[in-house]
C-alpha cells in the first residue's frame, strides 16, 4: 500500500443472527457473553444426531422486502436484504444513492447460498413432477443473487456478484471491497454476508463428518468450546451481515461519520486437504502476514484478535500455530477472543459478523469473551473469557475454511486516523 492509495472505512452495519436483529443487540449478547445456540425447532430435525443450532427467531421481513417478493425468495435472501438495508441507513444512503450508482458495487458472499430452494425443489421433483419444479429455483437459487436483487433493489450499477470460499467467504468479499476501493475502482461496495445451512441434509453431511459438537441437546449453550480440552466440533448457526466499505474520501465528502478502517486483507490457500486444515497453520500464517504487510504495521500493534475459533480439535490447534507463525513471540501475549463460541458459526457470514464485532470492540473498548472456556487446552494464551475494558486501535480478525482457504483483516480505529492525515499535512507544509 503507498501513502497515496485511499483508505477503505466503514461507514454502515446491519446484522441479522441468532444473536439479534440488528448490530446493538448482536454486540449487546456477544459481548456479554450470552450464547445464541439452542435445540433446533422444526420437524425435520427430531431424527438427526445433532439437533442445536444457532437459529435465527422473531424476524419479520415485512416492511423491508414486499410480500410478493418475500413469498419467492428463501429465508437467508430476506436476511440479507435485511441487513443490506440496516447498513445503507445507517451510511445514510438507504432511500437514495449519494454516489454515482456505476461506482458502487455489491458482493453477497456466502459459503452454499439459498441452499434450502435447491432441496426443496428436488423434493418436488421427486413427488410432482418435472412441471412443478419452480420457475424461482432459476431466477433466485444461485449464490450471486442476493448480490443481484441488492443491486436491483438500490439502482447500484457497478459490479454486482457473489463470493464463496467456504467460512472464508466474508473476510475475503471484505478483502476485495477494500481493494476495489483503495484501487480507485470504486467510491463504496456494499459486503452482506450470508448462509443458512441449519437443514436435514447440511446438518446429517456435516455430523457423519465428524465436525459438529454432538451430544449438547440437554445443555446446547455449552456446545461451542473454542480452544477448550472438551471441544468436539463447531455449531452451525444462520444469518447474515453486512458492511459499507468507502472511501474516506466519498465518505468526508458527503460529512458521513466513519467507524473504522479495513487497513488490510490477506488470503492464501493450504493446498492440504479437503477438509482438515495444515497443521502447522502455514496457509494461515501466509494471510495473516500479509494482512499485515498490507496495512503496514506489525505484530506490536495488534490490540486484539478476534479468531476464528469454531471449536474443531485440529482446526483451533492449527490456528494457534498460524498465529504463532505470523506473530512470533507476541501472538500468546495478543488478548484473543473465539465470538462463536457465543454465536456458533456462521459458515461463509461469520468473516463479516466477526468483522462487525471487531468494529464494535474498537468503538467501545470493550474485549468480548470466549464462553465455555472451562478446561483451556492452551493456557498460555491470552484467550478473554469474561467482557475485558481495555483501550483497542488495532483488531485482526481470521477467517479459515474448508478447502483451505484462509482470509485475515486488519480493522483500525478510524477516528485516529482521520486525525492524522491533517496534522502529517500541516508539518509536511511547514
Amino acid at each position: 500500500m503507498t501513502g497515496a492509495a485511499t483508505r477503505a472505512v466503514i461507514t454502515g452495519m446491519g446484522a441479522i443472527t441468532p444473536s439479534g436483529l440488528d448490530v446493538e443487540s448482536l454486540w449487546a449478547a456477544v459481548s456479554a457473553g450470552r450464547s445464541a445456540i439452542d435445540v433446533l425447532e422444526g420437524a425435520e430435525f427430531d431424527a438427526l444426531p445433532v439437533r442445536i443450532g444457532g437459529q435465527v427467531r422473531g424476524f419479520d421481513p415485512a416492511g423491508v422486502i414486499e410480500p410478493a417478493l418475500a413469498r419467492r425468495l428463501s429465508p437467508v435472501h430476506h436476511w440479507a436484504l435485511a441487513a443490506a438495508s440496516q447498513a445503507l441507513a445507517q451510511a445514510g444512503a438507504r432511500d437514495a444513492l449519494p454516489w454515482d450508482p456505476e461506482r458502487v458495487g455489491v458482493i453477497a458472499a456466502t459459503g452454499s447460498g439459498p441452499i434450502d430452494a435447491m432441496q426443496q425443489a428436488t423434493r418436488t421433483l421427486d413427488a410432482r413432477g418435472p412441471r412443478a419444479v419452480p420457475l424461482t429455483l432459476s431466477v433466485y437459487g444461485a449464490p450471486d443473487a442476493a448480490a443481484a436483487l441488492i443491486s436491483q433493489r438500490y439502482g447500484i450499477t457497478g459490479p454486482a456478484q457473489g463470493l464463496s470460499a467456504t467460512c472464508a467467504s466474508g473476510a475475503i468479499a471484505l478483502g476485495e471491497a477494500l481493494r476495489r476501493v483503495r484501487h480507485g475502482y470504486a467510491d463504496a461496495v456494499l459486503v452482506v454476508g450470508m448462509e443458512d445451512c441449519l437443514n436435514a441434509v447440511n446438518l446429517a453431511s456435516n455430523a457423519n463428518l465428524r465436525a459438529l459438537a454432538k451430544g449438547y441437546e440437554g445443555a446446547p449453550t455449552t456446545a461451542s468450546r473454542p480452544f477448550d480440552r472438551g471441544r468436539s466440533g463447531f455449531v452451525m448457526s444462520q444469518g447474515a451481515g453486512a458492511i459499507l466499505v468507502e472511501s474516506d474520501a466519498a465518505a468526508r465528502a458527503r460529512g458521513a461519520g466513519f467507524a473504522a478502517e479495513i487497513a488490510g486483507f490477506g488470503a492464501s490457500s493450504d493446498a492440504h486437504h479437503p477438509t482438515a486444515p495444515d497443521p502447522e497453520g502455514r496457509g494461515g500464517a501466509r494471510a495473516v502476514r500479509a494482512a499485515l504487510a498490507d496495512a503496514g504495521i506489525g505484530p506490536a500493534d495488534i490490540d486484539h484478535i478476534n479468531a476464528h475459533g469454531t471449536g474443531t480439535e485440529a482446526g483451533d490447534a492449527a490456528e494457534l500455530r498460524a498465529l504463532q507463525g505470523a506473530l512470533g513471540d507476541r501472538a500468546r501475549g495478543i488478548p484473543l477472543t473465539a465470538t462463536k463460541s457465543s454465536t456458533g458459526h456462521l459458515l461463509g457470514a461469520s468473516g463479516v459478523i466477526e468483522a462487525i464485532i471487531a468494529v464494535q470492540t474498537l468503538g467501545r473498548g470493550i474485549l468480548p469473551p470466549t464462553i465455555n472456556l472451562d478446561d483451556p487446552a492452551f493456557p498460555e494464551w491470552n484467550t478473554v473469557t469474561t467482557p475485558m475494558r481495555q483501550s483497542v486501535h488495532t483488531v485482526l480478525s481470521t477467517s479459515f475454511g474448508f478447502g483451505g482457504h484462509n482470509g485475515a483483516l486488519v480493522i483500525r480505529e478510524a477516528i485516529r486516523e482521520a486525525i492524522r492525515e491533517p496534522i502529517r499535512e500541516a508539518e509536511e507544509r511547514s
